[in-house]
């Protein structure tokens, strides 16, 4: 396995349970960490940005990616396919900046066999009927995608425990704070500090 100098955070969420808006808070509160932008062929939704928030491309593009093997992880979802760049995500790292995927199980599970010290933050909903209530309020999915949806959320629930962290969505201004909090806390590992203090704080001790 590899140990970055920066750290690779992961949010893993259902659809619906507000990922999006708590890792936009983050990112406008800390501009240390960098967000990787994922590849998809999942069309653009309503005010979607090309290269912020997704790179869209077509589905023969990705296969032939794939094959290439640009992509760190891959997975498909709901018969759409979504994969992180490689290259990219190995040279943030290297020049010792702390990433964010937001990213599904699947490709948690193939960072985490590449990388050591990889931090996992489950975004769960209070509730599976309040999860429910807010993809009916999207009015963006047919009821077919709807029940997939609630399916999946059920399943990705019962891995929570896999995960390190666990915040629960049920008031957006706590859940912001909780995951600026985890980001802030993981920052500050004694291993971490090791590393980007290393030369202050051997000054400072005995032998200095």
């Amino acid at each position: 396995m590899v140990q970055p100098s920066g750290n690779i955070y992961i949010v893993i969420a259902p659809s619906g349970a507000g990922k999006t808006t708590l890792v936009s808070a983050l990112l406008a509160v800390d501009p240390a960490v960098q967000l990787s932008v994922s590849y998809t062929t999942r069309a653009p939704r309503e005010g979607e940005v090309e290269g912020t928030h997704y790179h869209f491309v077509g589905k023969e593009q990705f296969l032939a990616m794939i094959e290439a093997g640009d992509f760190l992880e891959h997975a498909e979802v709901y018969g759409n396919y979504y994969g992180t760049s490689s290259a990219w995500l190995r040279e943030k790292l290297a020049e010792g900046r702390d990433i964010l995927l937001e990213i599904d199980w699947q490709g948690a599970e193939q960072v985490r066999r590449l990388f050591d010290g990889v931090i996992t933050i489950f975004i769960a909903p209070p509730s599976i009927n309040e999860l429910e209530r807010r993809l009916r309020g999207r009015a963006t999915d047919s009821e077919e995608v709807i029940q997939r949806r609630l399916a999946e959320a059920r399943s990705e629930v019962d891995r929570a425990a896999l995960y390190d962290y666990i915040v629960v969505n049920d008031d957006i201004e706590r859940a912001k704070q909780d995951l600026i909090s985890i980001i802030r806390a993981e920052r500050l590992h004694a291993t971490k500090q090791m590393l980007r203090y290393r030369d202050a704080l051997s000054r400072m001790g005995s032998q200095g």
